[in-house]
């Protein structure tokens, strides 16, 4: 679930009335609140009862875990903006409790997706976690102090417990059929639709980005207002980028500063939101009318002119959807003078896979590459069965590869798509490694290197286009009969 069109209108015109109109002191605080009201307002509405409400608020309540036990207790920085954090608490327990009373407002004008639990219900139960926390940080605040690397690896080993739930079919239907028993509604009716956690995904990896950092030692001293804001921004809470804690809070800080009215910065925020409303809601759309590659067409399809058609459709829908959103989010974040890091860099004119995944998806792959793909491999050079280099650099590209396709959901497809690049990325590096010295002499030759060069391109382009069916497709049956149908194979 990303932005319909009313929610880019809403942000839109909300942005230019907070560069023109609201005082310089409240801009910090108008994006935390803002924040907090549209994760509710964004996240569909879901079958389980109060589930569209319960998961929002579970959300902030797992960013708040977070932030407490990536604090530094007793540094001066910290120390300093303790009454704005225990301020910024209030507000936010204020609007949670407040998003409650549309229980009583007609479904028509509610900001939650369906009518929320009791006022009263959430307030006690707030309340009462209070009081555990409460009672709780007290009692144990030396030891979090001596163990804070063991608690945040606890942490980070839950929020990918949660994903995995969420991601896998099978155990996402079971958490349905546990909650539907908890709520006394028909057991089956049990679907992982019951749990579509809106930008679960993103939060996810801006958190254990965090507690990772924490870790080591390298993550700044945020207040709970940066930390909360960071985490659920909404220019890109539902489909990124996956900006850094550290990037984002050096925006947010200087927000109180900049020009409201800026021509240059909101003309740019305009422009790259027209950008994106083009490429996502004409081209995409347009492609997604029949162009593109589906279960569905596959099965239909006649001839292997037609499958390429719509496989070659199905690449420029999928650019063109993720990078108009992309470019959605980054005007968006201007306007609110929020610059968002770019995500997409004219990836499939780029003549081999390396590139590629330097310019694609721009944010995740730096996320997995820091934060898989370099320990793993420090972690098999620290080995005393030290495997060779190249084996260290075939598994470290495989697995990277393989988190980036089960990112998008733990299925046989996606592991396989994601082993398909690991794989490509792995055979690009023993080319480069081995022709360098040919690859400089070809220098001397334009019109070969020219022609080297287009070349690349094509078997680039084509072996990321024929991953797409991994992709495209939901069971491995049906995508290898597609590969068969491509090459003219089969019946």
């Amino acid at each position: 679930m990303t932005f319909d069109l009313r929610a880019i209108i809403v942000f839109g015109l909300a942005g230019l009335l907070y560069a023109g109109l609201l005082p310089k002191k409240w801009r910090a605080w108008t994006l935390l609140a803002a924040s907090v009201v549209a994760i509710y307002w964004l996240q569909p509405p879901l079958p389980i009862r109060f589930s569209d409400y319960l998961l929002p608020t579970a959300t902030i309540a797992l960013t708040l875990v977070a932030w407490w036990f990536t604090r530094l207790p007793g540094h001066p920085e910290q120390e300093s903006s303790l009454g704005q954090d225990r301020l910024t608490l209030a507000v936010v327990i204020a609007i949670v409790i407040g998003l409650s009373f549309f229980r009583f407002v007609d479904a028509d004008y509610r900001i939650t997706a369906s009518r929320p639990p009791s006022p009263l219900i959430v307030a006690i139960i707030l309340l009462v976690l209070g009081l555990i926390s409460f009672v709780t940080i007290h009692s144990t605040r030396g030891q979090v102090k001596r163990r804070q690397r063991h608690i945040l690896t606890v942490l980070i080993l839950l929020i990918v417990g949660l994903f995995v739930i969420f991601k896998t079919e099978s155990l996402s239907t079971w958490a349905s059929l546990w909650w539907r028993t908890l709520t006394g509604q028909d057991t089956a009716l049990a679907s992982p639709i019951d749990l579509a956690w809106l930008g679960f995904s993103f939060v996810a990896f801006r958190l254990i980005h965090t507690l990772r950092d924490r870790q080591s030692g390298i993550l700044p001293i945020l207040s709970l207002r940066e930390y909360l804001t960071y985490v659920i921004f909404f220019a890109s809470y539902t489909a990124g980028p996956i900006d850094r804690a550290e990037r984002f809070c050096v925006d947010f800080r200087t927000v109180p500063e900049i020009q409201g009215l800026d021509p240059a910065r909101l003309g740019q925020g305009a422009w790259r939101i027209a950008l994106g409303l083009l490429k996502k809601f004409i081209i995409a759309d347009t492609l997604a009318q029949g162009m593109s590659l589906t279960a569905a067409n596959a099965v239909q399809a006649d001839s292997t002119p037609y499958l390429w058609f719509l496989l070659y459709g199905y690449a420029l829908r999928l650019y063109f959807d993720f990078a108009g959103y992309t470019d959605i989010a980054i005007g968006i974040g201007l306007l609110y003078g929020i610059r968002l890091p770019e995500n997409f860099d004219r990836p499939y004119l780029k003549s081999n896979i390396t590139e590629f995944w330097q310019s694609w998806h721009i944010t995740l792959s730096t996320w997995v590459r820091f934060y898989v793909f370099s320990p793993l491999s420090r972690w098999l050079l620290t080995r005393k069965w030290r495997p060779s280099s190249t084996a260290i650099v075939l598994v470290a590209q495989l697995t990277t590869m393989a988190v980036i396709g089960l990112w998008h959901g733990i299925t046989w497809n996606f592991f396989i798509w994601g082993l398909w690049h690991g794989l490509g990325l792995f055979v690009h590096k023993q080319w480069s490694d081995r022709t360098r010295k040919w690859y400089r002499q070809l220098g001397q030759y334009p019109w070969r290197k020219r022609a080297w060069t287009v070349f690349a391109w094509f078997l680039t382009f084509n072996f990321v286009v024929l991953g797409w069916v991994w992709f495209a497709l939901p069971t491995v049956q049906l995508s290898i009969e597609v590969f068969l149908g491509l090459f003219g194979i089969g019946s």
